[in-house]
């Protein structure tokens, strides 16, 4: 894509990650991250009793927001169970003289949407909110188109989603990301979809698929198509492959 098509954070976005690149940090590396606890799971366990349990954790997720506080940041990912606050420290990333990856990549290199993984302890921070005490920090993917920004509560609750039809269909991806509501409709629409063809498989029921090709002709010759007239429009019924004998 040539750079007048580009917007002005797609541009900034990849000025940023040329300079990361250059500081010698690679934005997509290719190895699998290790996820040793999700988020949902660590805000209902973690306790003050059993924070030993949680002395060494490693969590990944999507930068949903950033709070620069100088030599402190908080960000907040998104896991597949939902979001999660890591707490981040200059001084702790980059305990000797060199900050430079502290300014190049986190301070300066960072954006809403990028995919980042961390390890450290779990603690409650002084407004109560269960965090990451983040001691590593890895940039796993960097985001190159802008994310929607929508207002979020504490916990993660979004008050003003996306609702514009066309924008939900031609970019159901972004839609999942921005709209929790909408990710938890097709969870539940895959778990009964499961259900029901686990219910169908413990009594010996056998999925059927005959080969579709040519199917405009093949309705035709077996009498399953429809047609209607209206101000000399045709409309087609469609007759899903399923209904062959």
């Amino acid at each position: 894509m040539s750079v007048q098509h580009l917007s002005e954070q797609e541009q900034i976005r990849r000025e940023k990650l040329q300079k990361i690149k250059d500081t010698g940090v690679d934005p997509y590396p290719a190895a699998a991250y290790p996820v040793s606890h999700y988020s949902a799971a660590i805000k209902n366990s973690f306790s003050e009793e059993n924070k030993d349990d949680f002395a060494s954790v490693s969590v990944a997720g999507r930068i949903m927001s950033i709070n620069d506080k100088g030599k402190v940041f908080f960000i907040k990912i998104q896991d597949k169970q939902g979001i999660f606050q890591l707490y981040v420290k200059r001084d702790e990333l980059c305990p000797d003289e060199d900050k430079s990856f502290w300014d190049n990549v986190v301070k300066n290199g960072l954006d809403l949407g990028d995919f980042i993984g961390a390890t450290g302890y779990v603690f409650i921070t002084k407004t109560g909110e269960t965090s990451l005490h983040a001691q590593t920090l890895t940039l796993l993917s960097k985001s190159l188109k802008p994310l929607p920004v929508v207002k979020r509560d504490e916990e993660g609750n979004v008050f003003d989603e996306v609702t514009d039809p066309e924008f939900k269909y031609r970019q159901r991806y972004v839609d999942l990301v921005i709209n929790p509501s909408v990710k938890e409709t097709f969870v539940k629409r895959t778990k009964l979809i499961n259900s029901i063809r686990e219910f169908l498989n413990e009594r010996g029921a056998l999925k059927l698929i005959r080969p579709c090709y040519n199917l405009f002709r093949a309705v035709l010759r077996q009498g399953l198509l429809l047609r209607i007239i209206t101000h000399w429009m045709f409309l087609f019924i469609y007759a899903s492959p399923t209904n062959f004998t």
